[in-house]
C-alpha cells in the first residue's frame, strides 16, 4: 500500500508540474488556461478580525501629527509593490500566494484583496517589484516571472506571464533551502535591470561553499537585464538581506542585512549598508554583523577592503524591508530618508524590534541618525501583536507597512 500511495503521489506531482508548465506557456502566449473566477480567493476586509487589528493599532506610538490605520487585511503579508499607475498594490508572501489589493474609491482603505494569477503555483513569492513602465516582477525561491501590464490584467484569472529566470536557474537546485529564501527585488533607477538578493541558507556560511556562492551570487546581490540576460554578481559578503532600495538622489544601492545568531543578546549588530560601486564585499562570513568577528572565522584573515555598515542597529531586531521616502506629505526632515522595518527577535532572551525605524540620509549621501518611528507592536509582556516586514511609498505621500503576523497592511499618513 505504501508503494502504491507513493507512486500515486509521484504521478500526481508530475502531472501537476506538467499542468503548471502548460499554464505558464499558455499565459506567455496570451492563451486561456480554463481557470474560472471561482478560483479567486477573496479576503474579507471587515468583521471581528479587522476590528481586532484596528484595536491593536491604538497602541502604536509615532511622532506628533502622524496617524496609522488598517489599509488591508492580507494574509502573511510580506513585501509590497505599489503599481506605478496607482491601480493596484501587490503583496508577496513566504508561502504560495501573491495578493492584489484594490482601493477602488480611493479612500485609502482596500475594497478588495484577492490572490493574483490563480492558474500559477508560486513557491515563496516574497519578492515583488515594479518597473517604472508597469512591468511586475515576482521573485520566488528559485524562479523569476515577469508580468507585463499586471495592473490591468490582474482583474482576470489569466494574466500574461513570462519566465525571465526559469524554475531551478536562479540558484543551483541543490542549494534550495527552507532557510533564508525570501528574495527581494528592485528595478534599477534607469529602469533597465533587476537587482535580486540571494540569502545564503546557513547561520554562518561554511568554507566549502564559498567558491560556489561567490560565483552564483548566493550570500550577495545579483543583477540582470529585465529579460534575464546579462546576469552579474553585484554585491558579496551578505548573510541574508531582505530589503534594499536605491537612493533617488544619486542611484546608490542601500540594503539591510540580518546578523549571525547564537552570539548573545547584544552582538552582533543589525545592519544598514550603502554600496557605492559594483563588486564590494560586506564582510560575511568573517564578520557576523558590523565589525564583530564570527567564531568560525576568527583566526582567518578577512578579504581586503571590506565595507562595514553605515548604520548599526540593535542586535537581533531582524531588519528587513526598507524604502527611501519620495513623497511630499510628511515634514521636510523625512524627505529622502529611509523607513525600514524591524521584524523582531527570535534569538534573544528579551525580544526587541517589531517597529518601523527612520534613518536620516545627509545631502552628501552619507547616513545620519537612525531612530524608532513607529513602535508598539510588542506589548509589556514581550508578546508580539504584529511584526512589520516591509515599507512602501503610496502616490499620495503616505507609506504602507506590511505585517506578516497580523496579516495586514497599514497606512501611515501625516495631517498636521
Amino acid at each position: 500500500m505504501k508503494k502504491i500511495a507513493l507512486s500515486c503521489c509521484i504521478s500526481l506531482g508530475l502531472l501537476g508540474s506538467v499542468a503548471q508548465a502548460n499554464n505558464l506557456e499558455k499565459l506567455g502566449n496570451f492563451k486561456q488556461t480554463g481557470t474560472g473566477v471561482t478560483d479567486f480567493i477573496m479576503v474579507e476586509q471587515g468583521g471581528d478580525y479587522a476590528a481586532g487589528i484596528k484595536k491593536n493599532l491604538e497602541r502604536i506610538k509615532m511622532p506628533p501629527g502622524f496617524e496609522i490605520s488598517l489599509y488591508a487585511v492580507v494574509p502573511d503579508a510580506r513585501h509590497i509593490a505599489v503599481g506605478p499607475q496607482g491601480v493596484v498594490t501587490f503583496v508577496g508572501t513566504r508561502k504560495d500566494k501573491v495578493w492584489a489589493i484594490t482601493d477602488r474609491n480611493k479612500d485609502r482603505i482596500a475594497d478588495e484583496v484577492k490572490n493574483f494569477a490563480p492558474p500559477l503555483d508560486f513557491t515563496i513569492p516574497n519578492g515583488v517589484c515594479f518597473s517604472k513602465d508597469g512591468f511586475l516582477f515576482i521573485v520566488e525561491q528559485n524562479r523569476v516571472l515577469m508580468f507585463p501590464a499586471a495592473e490591468f490584467f490582474y482583474e482576470g484569472t489569466d494574466v500574461v506571464a513570462v519566465p525571465i529566470v526559469a524554475q531551478g536557474d536562479l540558484i543551483p537546485v541543490e542549494e534550495e533551502s527552507f532557510n533564508h529564501t525570501a528574495r527581494v527585488c528592485r528595478i534599477s533607477p534607469d529602469d533597465k535591470q533587476i537587482y535580486i538578493s540571494l540569502g545564503q541558507p546557513f547561520n554562518v556560511a561554511p568554507p566549502e561553499k564559498m567558491d560556489l556562492y561567490r560565483s552564483t551570487g548566493i550570500g550577495g546581490m545579483i543583477r540582470m537585464n529585465r529579460d534575464g540576460s546579462g546576469r552579474q554578481v553585484y554585491s558579496y559578503g551578505i548573510r541574508n538581506s531582505v530589503g534594499h532600495d536605491f537612493n533617488p538622489a544619486n542611484g546608490e544601492l542601500w540594503f539591510t542585512d540580518n546578523q549571525v545568531d547564537g552570539m548573545g543578546d547584544d552582538i552582533p549588530p543589525g545592519e544598514i549598508n550603502r554600496q557605492t560601486a559594483m563588486g564590494q564585499h560586506f564582510g560575511h562570513p568573517w564578520f557576523g554583523g558590523g565589525t564583530v568577528r564570527t567564531n568560525e572565522y576568527a583566526s582567518e584573515e578577512p578579504p581586503a577592503d571590506i565595507v562595514h555598515p553605515v548604520i548599526e542597529q540593535v542586535a537581533h531586531a531582524a531588519d528587513l524591508g526598507m524604502v527611501f521616502y519620495t513623497g511630499k506629505q510628511f515634514p521636510a526632515k523625512y524627505r529622502g530618508g529611509i523607513f525600514s522595518a524591524q521584524h523582531g527577535s527570535w534569538n534573544r532572551t528579551e525580544p526587541v524590534g517589531a517597529r518601523v525605524m527612520f534613518t536620516t540620509v545627509n545631502e552628501d549621501g552619507s547616513a545620519g541618525e537612525s531612530v524608532p518611528f513607529a513602535e508598539g507592536w510588542m506589548d509589556e509582556n514581550g508578546e508580539y501583536l504584529g511584526r512589520p516586514v516591509d515599507v512602501a511609498n503610496l502616490r499620495d505621500g503616505s507609506i504602507l507597512v506590511s505585517d506578516d503576523l497580523a496579516g495586514a497592511i497599514y497606512r501611515i499618513s501625516y495631517s498636521r
